[in-house]
């Protein structure tokens, strides 16, 4: 039997009978509160807008360094709003997105790229992008370099199912897991299986003293209160109530989850409410009980576990059938810890905010949200969010890490399908993507691509795929344990994404899909840039 297995289907039964540890702090609180905590998605919060222009003094700065740097012909009077999206993909997204983040983090690098980072205003990650943007997050947004040495490369290696090459160490985990869920519960929460796998991702993303921390907590973080890092944005799913239909679609709602605010753009929900207040029970976006709210439900692990849960599967085993071997196992190891878990169970569950709200037509009738998966929808980019008009971003910097083809390379699926969904939702700003079919045939999915060229009208999309630079990147999405040597092979590999294999015109060519739509003049080598990477339809 498989050891993972074992600790996780026996230990925690016997766990379950256990005394809750009274310095657990993953309980949900009560607070007092007061006045409408929902609104309607008229653009983004006041809190995001004030925060972005901050940031957005800083980006300008160092994009008109970076720029500069790479050709200094270029006039950088007017500077983009610059976002970075990271796809899902397990741990191969996470490892070769934050090798991109360190090839564009001038901190951590001195190559062609180095100082894009810098210039980024919003970062958005879904799935197992979700995890690499909450560990940076998380632990105070420092550079890869550092948070690979100093925990996530023995936290890789020993995987998310044995924590601790001690036996010992790993029952005491597990142990203060049982806690954790205990408490939860006493406190009036059901405790779901995304509880038990957020936790185990907290325990590999997050170092102690932070993996018990909240995604409203970022705000009080240093690199957040002085504009140093991105804004986050992390997605998930909402399928419809379990007990109708389980598994999410191209139709499903996508939810947003930031420091300040949760909530969706998507009709039927449109609607949002504070990060902080999640738990809360709300009736017309009001406490159901007078000036009483919950806080403390919104763990970063929790919503980590949320963007990248796939266990609502278990409602429809056909797919589950087709899941690899490795994702039995984990899937299994899990679900079978759970006490007979009933279908809701398998969800990130959520007191719905938006009960009775008058707008959100598709959900207000349930009084809970059922959260799956970041990309089951078929769309493993978080680019809806950064097409939002008030968000105004001009450029989304693609990392896509999707396992498409038979052999674990994107094929430009999720964007195609970002492309037909954002037509569908009037965001008339994603910019023409062609089929899978055309993308693989043109080599798309090969090299960088620049998407949405010469039409002002459009954000410019600068896609950068999974490609085997430096080692064999394709690694299959169900692989769960990276030793020490093959997590810097691969974040090694993703530094290359970032500058193209070192290509000598490639920083300037970038540089270029940057500032074409700010109404400067441009560098006579963009010419070239436009022949080498434009997608013309």
């Amino acid at each position: 039997m498989h050891l993972g297995f074992l600790l996780v289907t026996v230990l925690l039964p016997i766990l379950r009978f256990a005394f809750a540890d009274e310095d657990s702090v993953y309980a949900p609180v009560t607070v007092k509160c007061s006045g409408t905590l929902v609104r309607d998605a008229k653009g983004i919060a006041k809190a995001e807008k004030d925060w972005v222009t901050k940031r957005k003094e800083k980006t300008d700065k160092a994009l008109a360094d970076w720029i500069q740097k790479t050709n200094p012909e270029f006039d950088t009077a007017k500077l983009p709003t610059v976002a970075l999206a990271h796809s899902g993909g397990g741990y191969r997204a996470m490892l070769t997105g934050a090798g991109l983040i360190k090839g564009f983090d001038s901190r951590d690098t001195k190559v062609s790229t180095s100082g894009i980072l810098q210039g980024i205003t919003y970062q958005a990650g879904l799935s197992g992008g979700a995890w690499l943007l909450s560990g940076l997050i998380g632990n105070n947004y420092p550079t890869v370099s550092k948070i690979v040495k100093d925990y996530w490369k023995e936290t890789l290696e020993a995987g998310a199912l044995i924590p601790d090459d001690d036996l010992f160490d790993t029952f005491e985990i597990y142990d203060q897991i049982e806690d954790d869920l205990d408490v939860k519960e006493k406190a009036g929460f059901d405790a779901t299986i995304v509880d038990l796998y957020g936790l185990l991702l907290s325990n590999q993303f997050l170092p102690d003293e932070r993996w018990a921390g909240t995604l409203s907590q970022v705000t009080q973080y240093s690199a957040f209160k002085d504009h140093s890092m991105p804004f986050p944005i992390v997605t998930a799913l909402g399928p419809p109530d379990p007990g109708d239909e389980c598994v999410a679609d191209k139709e499903t709602p996508s939810y947003e989850f930031t420091p300040y605010e949760f909530g969706s753009w998507d009709k039927g929900v449109a609607a949002f409410t504070q990060t902080k207040f999640l738990g809360t029970n709300m009736t017309n976006g009001n406490p159901s009980e007078k000036d009483v709210c919950t806080t403390n439900y919104d763990k970063l692990g929790y919503i980590m576990g949320c963007s990248s849960n796939f266990f609502n599967l278990a409602c429809a085993t056909y797919q589950l059938e087709k899941a690899a071997d490795a994702i039995r196992t984990v899937f299994f190891s899990i679900v079978e810890a759970a006490d007979d878990p009933f279908i809701r169970d398998e969800y990130a569950i959520f007191r719905n905010p938006f009960y009775k709200w008058k707008t959100s037509s598709l959900v207000n009738k349930q009084e809970m949200l059922y959260l799956v998966d970041g990309g089951e929808g078929g769309q493993n980019v978080p680019i809806e969010s950064l097409l939002q008009p008030s968000r105004n971003v001009d450029v989304i910097i693609v990392g896509d890490n999707s396992d498409d083809t038979d052999e674990h390379w994107p094929d430009g699926s999720t964007l195609f399908n970002t492309y037909k969904k954002s037509k569908d939702n009037g965001l008339d700003r994603m910019p023409e993507v062609p089929e899978p079919k055309t993308f693989v045939k043109e080599g798309m999915n090969t090299h960088p691509t620049f998407f949405g060229c010469h039409d002002k009208d459009k954000v410019t999309i600068v896609y950068l795929p999974n490609v085997g630079y430096a080692t064999k990147s394709n690694v299959a999405t169900t692989q769960l344990v990276y030793d020490a040597k093959k997590t810097e092979a691969m974040i090694e590999n993703g530094v290359q994404i970032a500058t193209m294999g070192d290509h000598k015109a490639w920083a300037e060519c970038l540089g270029c899909a940057l500032m074409e739509k700010m109404d400067v003049e441009l560098p006579e080598a963009c010419g070239v840039c436009w022949e080498g990477f434009c997608y013309n339809s």
